[in-house]
């Protein structure tokens, strides 16, 4: 027998907060990959933000050593994933890894959004799949019901599915042994050229970035000349090993194995998810196929409160960017708030994760502004280009627009079916389009809309958990650009436009819009000593108009008695004096305002 044949790859896949960082650190301590003295929750999971919101961001992988029944010792290489909709890039690449994966569904939630989506990467990828009932020790558990849901996915036999409680330890040892017995061992070759599929990469400040991968078919040796077949650059393997809970340096990695390499990277963008390694003395013909670039769907202003920190926040950026290439930035200046960043997310999680992080480990204190999608745009001018849209700045005077689109995305909402109105309602406020809906128990809807994803970005998710009463969930992906009637939306302060508080919505929900900014941001600007005009405007139109009152100092109160015309005289002598104010003073514009478009309670 070849040594492959005793190596198991595999991944769990689960949605958010359903026991999967926490069945992983069970599989660590049942295999004796960690000593008890050592165990502490979330092993896999080493950022702090992690272990508090019980998610995991950076996907994982860890070997472990496993005696089966029949007295062979096994390698179970287990590839962890991150399990939010903003990272499903990286979670099919994890998946491409492996031969098999661990469908983990909590018995008390059920099925949600982000298990079908993962349950349908793992399909593509034709892996075996074993589902898992968790948490059967709560007393809110309804395992039978689960099962039945599960066996309606998947098709696997409600009474041949294991249920485990990944807390206390029971059915781990019997859900190893279905992982021996279930998982195909992996194929590959030795001797045919190189190819190896990177699913992840670190950046490790002394030794430059840090390649996570998996070998489909050649030997990779420890000194060989590696090439990356996406951006053709060559490194030294000066180092390659297995991923224990430390790093084990070996000489090769063979077919089927999965390990790490190290090359004196020393720019994690280079070393791109899904790229493939191969040597560059013996080529392989063509890279493992899947290959994209991940680009950001979200953008948004990044600036620090105190214009001095401008330095700082490019430099902690920096950082940021060194473990997280999809991170993109570039430098931008706002008239209301001075330098800053133009910042590109994964998604809205992506986006809060890079801001908490910004808060914590940098301690900055900065202000966004409203999260945006690209856009492209086609103008009169040059109709056979598409511009791409980034910023409501960037975007041409409506009069030279020809066309405008923005992105579309599929939306699977997972709901008991109580609250199906509700969450229609929402949808076709949201400018939703019904496709379709599912039953996937006689409690539990699967609800599929067509949705335009600015319409999503900021409030959605809360708005979805509000109306469903937190039991709904969520999972998107996008589809494709539509052409729409969109227009860009300015707010004037005294005739100024303010670029921070400019957004681009449809024409239909612009007059709302602008009506409650403009009323909103009457509640959050402080009096002045001057008369504040507010507008919400499209183009030269203006659709909506508040003032903020100046404030008011009775120059008469010390007139006691006289002529009328003798306190005329000094109310006009204040009414020049406001008029002159106004033509050189300036509003300070607090911090709440510009999160007044954020806060907006459509």
């Amino acid at each position: 027998m070849s040594y492959r044949d005793y190596i198991r790859n595999f991944s769990i896949i689960a949605h958010i907060d359903h026991g999967k960082s926490t069945l992983a650190d069970r599989m660590l301590e049942y295999t004796g990959t960690l000593e008890g003295r050592d165990m502490k929750e979330q092993v896999l999971d080493n950022m702090d933000l992690e272990r508090e919101r019980g998610i995991t961001i950076k996907s994982h992988a860890i070997r472990m050593q496993h005696t089966a029944d029949d007295g062979e010792e096994y390698t179970l290489n287990l590839i962890d994933t991150p399990g939010h909709v903003d990272f499903t890039y990286e979670v099919s690449r994890a998946l491409k890894a492996c031969e098999g994966a661990l469908l983990v569904v909590d018995a008390a939630q059920g099925i949600e959004a982000q298990t079908v989506s993962n349950v349908y990467l793992a399909l593509e990828q034709d892996l075996e799949i074993i589902p898992v009932i968790n948490k059967a020790d709560l007393p809110s558990a309804r395992p039978d019901m689960v099962a039945m849901s599960l066996e309606n996915l998947i098709g696997e036999p409600a009474e041949d599915i294991l249920t485990i409680s990944a807390k206390t330890g029971q059915g781990v040892p019997e859900l190893l042994q279905m992982l021996v017995d279930r998982v195909p061992p992996p194929g590959g070759d030795d001797e045919e050229p190189l190819q190896a599929l990177i699913f992840d990469s670190v950046f490790n400040q002394y030794r430059g970035s840090i390649v996570y991968t998996r070998v489909f078919s050649g030997t990779l040796e420890k000194g060989d000349r590696i090439q990356f077949m996406a951006n053709k650059k060559q490194y030294d393997a000066e180092e390659i090993g297995y991923l224990q809970i430390d790093m084990k340096p070996v000489d090769r990695l063979r077919a089927g194995e999965v390990g790490y390499v190290i090359g004196s990277v020393k720019d994690v963008r280079d070393t791109k998810v899904g790229d493939t390694v191969t040597s560059a003395h013996n080529p392989a013909e063509k890279p493992i196929a899947g290959f994209r670039e991940v680009k950001p769907m979200v953008f948004s202003g990044v600036y620090p409160t105190d214009s001095d920190d401008f330095e700082d926040l490019r430099a902690s950026l920096d950082r940021l960017q060194l473990n997280d290439a999809s991170l993109t930035y570039e430098p931008e200046t706002s008239a209301a708030l001075g330098f800053g960043f133009r910042v590109g997310f994964l998604g809205l999680l992506h986006m809060e994760i890079i801001q908490e992080r910004l808060d914590r480990e940098f301690g900055l204190d900065i202000i966004t502004t409203v999260p945006n999608v690209t856009y492209r745009v086609r103008t009169q001018k040059n109709p056979d280009t598409w511009q791409l849209i980034q910023n409501p700045d960037e975007m041409p005077d409506t009069g030279q627009i020809e066309e405008i689109r923005e992105p579309f995305v599929t939306a699977e909402i997972i709901t008991p079916s109580d609250y199906i109105g509700n969450l229609m309602q929402l949808c076709e406020e949201r400018r939703g389009v019904y496709v379709n809906q599912t039953y996937l128990d006689a409690e539990r809807v699967n609800l599929q809309y067509e949705l335009p994803l600015a319409d999503i970005v900021f409030d959605f998710y809360d708005k979805l958990k509000s109306v469903s009463r937190g039991f709904a969930s969520l999972d998107y992906e996008f589809i494709e650009y539509r052409s729409t009637n969109l227009v860009k939306l300015e707010v004037l302060i005294n005739g100024d436009p303010v670029d921070a508080l400019s957004t681009i919505v449809h024409r239909d929900k612009a007059y709302h819009v602008g009506r409650k900014l403009i009323q909103r941001l009457k509640e959050l600007i402080p009096q002045q000593l001057f008369e504040v005009a507010l507008q919400a405007s499209i183009g030269t139109r203006i659709i909506a108009r508040e003032t903020v009152r100046a404030m008011r100092k009775d120059v008469t109160a010390k007139c006691y008695g006289g002529d009328i015309s003798r306190k005329r005289k000094l109310r006009e002598k204040q009414k020049e004096g406001k008029k002159r104010m106004k033509q050189v003073g300036s509003v300070d514009l607090p911090q709440e305002a510009f999160l007044a478009v954020l806060s907006m309670d459509e």
